[in-house]
Formats: structure tokens, sequence, C-alpha cells
């Protein structure tokens, strides 16, 4: 027993390196850029683009945090900016699902490319999906008239604090966050362990043949992809690049898996933070997960190994 546990301890420990490694230089260069105003300028100079997708200004900054920092920074900004700010519920739900589709972007991306996929493809999908996304969802809700009550973030500036972080306030909130990704990484080990020994695997890839036959994904990157689909990036990324390394799945395989992390990943807590602050499910879960295996089922189709992009990926 005592054997089993140093055995997983030492996997897991390997895989939060690997992972540690990638995102504590990114979250230092993001924290000084964000200090030095440059997050900020970023949200400005995109700011003008956002009525073209019929959200105010102000939501530039936030989207624009967002992809830098992480939805919490978003949030903050958010609350920073929300005095004389007036949103629908439907501009809510697009710019919710737009901080969803394309946040962290920095960490997360380095975190795939580390995996086996392109990070600036998927940086620019989860970019695109998010624009084209947001602006359907208001340019539809304007047209039917839905979504059109007044969302109130009242009671978001009074528990929000503004700005960025004091730099002891970052090493504390830093250090709390890489030692909670540690724990879940040794718990998921454990878990995924347990679910293979138990048989308990095989049923859950059973279970989701159908969204593997639309994706593309082989049945093993299935467990491991779901748990980041339902967690997060950087908890799926890593066990991804352990397995990776282990099981050597094709470039084919990385790409499909990697791509449906970076546009659809940490459903529960993630979808939560969104709902929370107005936003509709079905736009920021249900549309988003339909619109994530459409993406995922073209991808499929232009990567089969007998296409050009197939033979391409396998060279």
């Amino acid at each position: 027993m005592l054997h089993y546990l140093k055995t997983m301890l030492r996997r897991s420990l390997h895989m939060f390196t690997t992972v540690a490694r990638i995102m504590l230089p990114v979250m230092i260069i993001v924290y000084i850029a964000d200090r030095l105003g440059l997050v900020a300028w970023a949200g400005h100079a995109i700011a003008p683009a956002m009525s073209l997708l019929g959200l105010p200004p102000e939501a530039g900054i936030i989207w624009a945090t967002t992809m830098l920092t992480n939805i919490y920074g978003g949030i903050a900004s958010l609350s920073a900016l929300s005095d004389g700010m007036h949103m629908n519920a439907a501009q809510v739900s697009a710019l919710g699902a737009m901080m969803l589709f394309a946040h962290n972007l920095p960490t997360e991306q380095s975190i795939v490319r580390r995996a086996g996929a392109s990070m600036l493809f998927t940086t620019i999908l989860r970019i695109l999906t998010g624009l084209v996304y947001g602006a359907g969802i208001t340019w539809l809700c304007h047209a039917g008239g839905w979504l059109d009550t007044p969302v109130s973030f009242d009671w978001l500036r009074s528990g929000m604090t503004q700005g960025p972080q004091d730099v002891w306030s970052w090493a504390i909130s830093t250090i709390t966050s890489l030692a909670m990704t540690f724990v879940i990484i040794v718990g998921l080990v454990l878990a995924l362990d347990l679910l293979e020994r138990l048989g308990i695997t095989r049923h859950i890839t059973r279970a989701l043949t159908p969204i593997l036959r639309i994706s593309g994904l082989e049945e093993r990157a299935a467990p491991l992809t779901t748990v980041g689909v339902l967690l997060g990036l950087a908890y799926g990324g890593a066990l991804i690049i352990e397995a990776a390394e282990r099981e050597n799945y094709s470039p084919r395989t990385r790409l499909l898996a990697l791509s449906w992390l970076s546009l659809s990943h940490g459903l529960i807590e993630d979808t939560l933070l969104i709902l929370a602050l107005g936003a509709n499910l079905w736009v920021i879960l249900v549309g988003r997960l339909v619109v994530t295996l459409a993406i995922l089922a073209a991808m499929a189709h232009l990567t089969q190994p007998g296409r050009r992009l197939g033979r391409a990926l396998n060279q």
C-alpha cells in the first residue's frame, strides 16, 4: 500500500512540476503587465469594437482583463466599471460566454502548447469563437426581443476589490492557487487510477461514445478530456501531458482534445461564476457546448488521416 501511494505521489508531483513550471512564469509576467497598466490599455484598445457586438465599450476592458488574467480578474474589472454601465440579460450572457470561451490565455494556452497542440491556433480559436458567439447572441436576442431584462450589479460593487492586487496579496493567492492545484492533481490521479481498476472508466467511455464519434477523439483520451472539461484546463492539461508521454497520443488526438479543452473547460466553477452575474444558463452552458461540439466535428472531419490537414498533422 505504501509503495502504491509513493508511486501515485511521484506521478502527481511530476505532473504538478511540469504544469507549475509553465504557470508560474506566465503568472508573474501577467501580474507585472497588470501593475503597469498594460491590461487596461489592451481593454481600451478593443473597447470601440464592442459596439459592433452590441455591447457597451466597458465590455472591452472586462474581456481583455479576463483574457489576460482570469475570470476572477474579469469580474473584478466588471465591479470597478459597473457604476453607470447598463446591460440587459442578453448582453451579460454574451459577455459571460465570451469570458468563458477566452480567459487566462497566457497561462492556459502555454499548458496547451506543452501538451502538444499549437498555442497560436488554439488562442485564435478561443478568441474568434468568443467574438462570433457573443455577437450572435446579442444580435439574435435584440432581433427577437429576448433576454431584455436589465441586470443590476449593485451587489457586485460592494463585494469586490478594485484594481490589481498588491504584491503580498498576489503572492499569497498565487501560492494558494498552486498548492490547491497540487492537491487536486493528487486527488485526480488517485481517483482515475481507482476508476480504471474498478472498470468504471470503460463504462464512462462507452457512455461518451456518441460524443466521441462526433469529436473524433480516441476512446483512451476520453476520461482525461472529461476531467478537464468539468474541472479546468490546468488539471486536464496536466493529465494529458503525462498521458501523451506515456501512451504516445497521435498529434490529431492531442489537437482535438486540447481544442475541446480550450473552448469548454471548468464547466462547474466557471459556469456558476458567470451565472451569478445574471447570465442565462442556456447561453453560457448549453449553447457553448453545442458550438464546441460543432467546431470539434468540423475539425475532426478536416483532419481525417486521408485529408491534406490530416497528413500534415502526422508529418
